[in-house]
Parts: structure tokens; sequence; C-alpha cells
């Protein structure tokens, strides 16, 4: 979009901000399966003329039936972990045969999406510092949510 010649003489900044704003009405539209007329309502609203509210709903009707399947297939909510589980891998020696004894730890994340049920397993390999991390986060995580839930 800033390459166009057309709209070289706008500000990136406001050309960016248009962009954003369009895409936000686009997705807003699709996933609330709005009809032409509550699109054209919104947009009367927001003061544009009725020359570009016709061609934004004409080309939004175009690509409806696309931006529906795609939004599909994002799905709506986050991952859920259903449970953990993890093992020691401990690594003797390297590809140089030098001598490393490197502890580290594979953990892998069972999680589920409840708009299509489970999803491939998440795992990653991490050492006992980056370990301790992680779960010192979880334990912060979990005490600020008990916080907000007992206001």
């Amino acid at each position: 979009i800033l390459d166009d010649p057309d709209l070289k003489d706008i500000d990136p900044t406001v050309l960016k901000h248009c962009h954003a704003a369009a895409a936000t009405c686009i997705l807003e539209a699709g996933k609330q399966k709005a009809d032409i007329s509550a699109i054209s309502a919104c947009l009367e609203d927001c003061k544009l003329d009725k020359e570009r509210i016709e061609q934004f709903c004409t080309e939004y009707q175009k690509n409806k039936d696309a931006l529906e399947i795609l939004l599909g297939s994002i799905g709506r909510s986050p991952l859920h972990i259903t449970d953990v589980s993890w093992r020691l891998e401990y690594q003797i020696k390297s590809n140089q045969l030098h001598k490393t004894y490197q502890p580290s730890y594979l953990v892998t994340l069972n999680v589920e999406n409840s708009d299509s049920g489970s999803h491939p397993d998440v795992s990653f390999s991490c050492t006992m510092e980056q370990l301790q991390d992680l779960v010192g986060k979880l334990k912060d995580a979990a005490k600020s949510l008990e916080r907000a839930t007992q206001m």
C-alpha cells in the first residue's frame, strides 16, 4: 500500500491507521455475519459518502464467502492446556565426541481448542533455569488471576 503511486502524498501513519480501520471493519462484519444494510448504516455513521459505501459493500459482498471460510479456519478461542508431561534428557556427548553432561527437560503440553477439539501437542526443550523461570511466571499469573477474582 505504501508503494502505491496514487497514495504517495498521504502521510504513511495516516495510511496505516486507515488500513487498520478498514481491516477491523471487514473482520468485525465477517465475524458478526453482518448484512449490507448493517454495514452501510455503520459506514454512514462514520460519515463516508454514498459512493464509497456502495463500493465498499460491493467488494465486501464479492469476498464475503472467502472471508467467512478464513475466519472459520482461525477459530474463536485460544488453545486450552489439558495436561502436561515432561522428561529429563541428559546429553552426555556432543557431535564432536566431547563430554558435555548437559541436562535439559523435554516438556509436552497437551492442548485442545473448544471450537474444533484436539490439536497437536506443543513440545519444547529447556534448561533447568528456563523451566524454573517458566514455573515462576505461571505462579505469578495464577496469583494475579486469584487476586482479580477476589475483587
